[in-house]
């Protein structure tokens, strides 16, 4: 599970960053994707819905800290260990670990890599992502293009 998740997303930010360039060669998929202040409305509709008091930084993502732990705060190139639930705006899981899974900070969605170092080793987050910080014009198996993703994560170590 853990190798998939890694190969689909490194796949997936190959993907991104290839189709959603403007490219007027022949043969090179074009995508137009959803700028991050877009999904603002569905994902504090999401948050009201579900109990969560988010608080937005500057890259437009929303997130809330439930504890903020008290060990190391991880750095793009950590090793982190976490247990998550990844859901869509209906509230579908879409991803989740049954036991905890370790990754390189660096390889994971830019809306991880802004909310993961918000808190320290043994902390717990509530990461609403908008589709640009996400998987964006790309998507991801079965994450369609400009989908906004709810994660509810506990980081568990940072190496």
């Amino acid at each position: 599970m853990k190798k998939i998740l890694i190969a689909v997303t490194l796949l997936s930010c190959s993907i991104y960053f290839i189709s959603c360039s403007k490219s007027s060669t022949p043969g090179y998929f074009s995508c137009t994707g959803t700028s991050a202040a877009d999904d603002s409305t569905v994902l504090l509709a999401f948050a009201k819905s579900n109990n969560i008091t988010p608080t937005a930084d500057s890259s437009w993502l929303y997130y809330q800290i439930i504890s903020q732990g008290t060990g190391t705060i991880p750095s793009a190139k950590s090793k982190i260990t976490v247990n998550y639930v990844g859901k869509f705006m209906n509230g579908t899981n879409f991803d989740s670990t049954t036991a905890p899974v370790t990754f390189e900070l660096d390889s994971l969605i830019l809306g991880w890599q802004y909310g993961l170092p918000k808190i320290q080793a043994g902390g717990h987050i509530k990461l609403l992502v908008p589709s640009a910080l996400a998987f964006g014009c790309a998507g991801s198996g079965t994450i369609s293009s400009n989908t906004p993703l709810f994660f509810d994560v506990q980081l568990i170590s940072v190496q």
